[in-house]
């Protein structure tokens, strides 16, 4: 995509996508918030955990890993029957919105091109993680219920939290944190068009994408990646 293509998929969505009140910061904080909430409040009803049901946090990490993966690879860039709601807003629009050449937001307001909408938090809270801890609760134990709903918040707050980072200006102070600035190489490189459905579905860490061969190491990093910032680059060669 040229500059140009990219600056009008950018205009297109900031017209049609983000409302007018929209408050990118207000997003953050909602979504860090409504997590974090979660996360303490299950924590807190722990009671006499045994070494056994500790398990419970690295195997939830791990499983979420894997549908973080096969999401991302399936209905996020592979247009469903059911699911084209998701395709449309990630394979069409955030890969429009972003690119390997412009990868960096240009204001908060571009915040709503990366994190989920507060209405889908409360979709995958209500319809994946209390189901499946329900079934814990009945047919394992509380305390399992309890750690699998507590690690997977958690980690949904680390695939939003990293996503965010890897699109903030590298040179920010969380830009160029060394575990964003290494993981960022991977995202960079599935903003590629000719990369985005084979490789780098692993917006967290890319156990999976090791384990399936879909890992590509590249990217751009330690630059200007804002509309703004690339035309100032093109217009000083």
């Amino acid at each position: 995509m040229t500059m140009e293509s990219i600056a009008r998929a950018r205009t297109a969505f900031r017209e049609n996508r983000i409302p007018k009140h929209y408050s990118g910061r207000a997003h953050l904080i909602t979504v860090i918030g409504f997590s974090v909430a979660v996360a303490v409040a299950n924590f807190a009803m722990l009671d006499d955990v045994t070494p056994l049901e500790w398990l419970t946090i690295p195997l939830t990490f791990l499983y979420s890993n894997v549908a973080e993966y096969l999401g991302h690879r399936g209905p996020m860039h592979n247009k469903t029957r059911f699911l084209t709601g998701i395709f449309q807003r990630h394979t069409v629009e955030h890969h429009s919105f972003f690119t390997d050449e412009a990868i960096s937001f240009d204001s908060p307001r571009d915040y709503r091109a990366v994190l989920f909408p507060p209405i889908l938090l409360v979709f995958f809270f209500g319809f994946f993680a209390v189901p499946v801890g329900a079934i814990l609760y009945f047919l394992v134990s509380s305390n399992v219920c309890y750690l699998f709903v507590f690690t997977a918040i958690l980690y949904y707050l680390n695939y939003e939290l990293f996503h965010f980072c890897y699109h903030l200006d590298p040179r920010s102070r969380l830009g160029h944190l060394p575990v964003i600035r290494r993981l960022r190489r991977n995202h960079v490189a599935h903003h590629d068009k000719a990369l985005m459905t084979r490789y780098n579905f692993n917006i967290t860490y890319p156990i999976c994408d090791r384990l399936f061969g879909t890992y590509y190491g590249d990217g751009r990093e330690g630059q200007d990646t804002t509309i703004s910032g690339m035309a100032r680059d093109r217009a000083k060669r």
